[in-house]
């Protein structure tokens, strides 16, 4: 088999056609694309047998059928990579399209650790490849603001006014800026309609007996723009026996700078915030944001070079909890009220592929009485957000975006539910363009009205 027939997936294509017989691949890496500093892993590559199991769950591989934007063909990239080839910027190219949802990971049949292969890829990307100026610009705008709570919540303010006046939709309608900087455009159009924010108490005791003390994060995004989400998530878990402790201190965790590659970054935060909870005397660490979560859950493998931090990087990710997870774990002794509503659950990719939690949010929703479930066609294909990834790449984003909303609406369903402040804000933004808008709320905000039998308010649409 040639390497021609390797990129074009033709049939049969294995690792002993490409020269990858399992962890051989540790003998043969020598400097190419890549440094001494945590490469991808060649026994990890070598895993992978090109069964193709991956392509349908691909979301850049459902949108072009190209070999190269599939999983298996980004590994042969990483396979070039370690045997000497130099770092292109096509093979860039093709690692930056990657959305990083993990569907791969859920699909492959071999077990193929292909979240740990493109992690160690992307900061690598970032050490060895020189970005173009605009790139770079962009790039430092974004990680300039987004996981900096303090900054975002300072933008509350001017947002919430441009919105109350209507200038954000003014200029929409313009097309203005979607002709001069889509990026820019793709990010606005994001912004989701803002409320008053809730302040949250740094310790709230539990409603009857106590049966967990646990940390909360609050989030960049989530506490910025969807502060109600925070307020929601400690009312939930007071109300279920859980003493919450929200540490003052707290900052990013580091997720977005570790999945885009920016590892010194991303392992600042993830000490900091190591540091924040180390005195609050927690015996879990809940989390509303499946991306955050996810990247909490491994700071065992992102300090693990740190002598100082090694141990308490581990013993940190083994306390870490989704909400819903803790919840199941913990089992229900609030009382459930009905409501009388109709509802989507969208997977968050970050939760259910990366975290394998689907089961869990399900079971808190069907405990509820009167509320129906519907489950979205394609469930397993991201909605397009993926971090960062619906700001740097606004288009493909755009159409998984609306393939998403289609799925979505097909369901008739009155409210679309789920557990990641990004999807919330690229769901409700492709719902809006479908011309068929429907409520929108995280699965604690669903908990938190039938636990207080009060009407679920959902949040406002841009166009309200």
């Amino acid at each position: 088999m040639t390497d021609q027939n390797v990129r074009s997936g033709g049939p049969g294509a294995s690792t002993a056609d490409l020269g990858m017989p399992g962890g051989d691949l540790r003998d043969v890496l020598r400097r190419g694309a890549f440094d001494e500093h945590h490469p991808p892993d060649a026994a990890l590559v070598g895993d992978c047998v090109h069964c193709g199991f991956c392509l349908p769950t691909c979301p850049t591989y459902v949108l072009w059928g190209e070999e190269m934007d599939s999983p298996r063909g980004r590994i042969y990239l990483m396979k070039e990579g370690l045997e000497g080839e130099p770092m292109t910027g096509e093979m860039v190219q093709h690692w930056d399209r990657c959305l990083g949802c993990m569907a791969c990971v859920t699909a492959c049949p071999s077990g193929v650790q292909y979240d740990k292969l493109i992690e160690a890829t992307r900061a690598q990307v970032e050490r060895q490849h020189h970005r173009t100026a605009k790139d770079r610009a962009l790039r430092g705008l974004i990680f300039s603001l987004f996981p900096h709570p303090k900054r975002l919540r300072l933008l509350r303010g001017p947002l919430r006014g441009i919105q109350r006046a209507g200038l954000d939709r003014a200029l929409r309608r313009t097309g203005l800026l979607e002709r001069m900087a889509p990026q820019l455009a793709a990010m606005e159009s994001l912004a989701p309609r803002l409320g008053k924010p809730e302040k949250l108490p740094q310790r709230a005791p539990a409603t009857g007996e106590r049966r967990a003390v646990v940390g909360m994060l609050t989030g960049c995004v989530q506490g910025a723009f969807f502060p109600g989400v925070n307020a929601a998530t400690v009312r939930v878990l007071q109300a279920e026996g859980c003493e919450v402790v929200v540490p003052k201190a707290q900052g990013c965790c580091g997720a977005l700078s570790a999945h885009s590659g920016r590892e010194a970054e991303a392992q600042g935060y993830a000490r900091a915030l190591v540091d924040a909870f180390a005195d609050a005397g927690v015996e879990y660490v809940v989390v509303n944001a499946a991306g955050c979560g996810s990247t909490m859950k491994e700071y065992a493998d992102l300090l693990a070079d740190d002598p100082a931090y090694a141990d308490r990087a581990a013993t940190f990710a083994g306390k870490v909890r989704d909400v819903s997870e803790i919840l199941v774990e913990l089992g229900p002794v609030a009382e459930r009220h009905p409501l009388h509503v109709s509802v989507a659950y969208h997977d968050a990719c970050h939760l259910g592929h990366a975290q394998g939690i689907r089961s869990q949010p399900r079971r808190l929703l069907e405990q509820i009485p009167g509320l129906e479930l519907r489950e979205i066609a394609e469930a397993e294909i991201c909605c397009g957000s993926a971090g960062i990834y619906n700001i740097l790449n606004p288009e493909p984003a755009r159409e998984l975006g609306d393939r998403k909303a289609r799925n979505i609406v097909a369901t008739g369903a009155q409210l679309l539910v789920t557990a990641n402040p990004g999807c919330l804000m690229q769901v409700t933004s492709a719902i809006e363009r479908s011309g068929h808008p429907m409520g929108m709320a995280h699965t604690v905000e669903v908990l938190d009205a039938s636990i207080r039998g009060t009407a679920l308010t959902c949040p406002p649409h841009k166009g309200d």
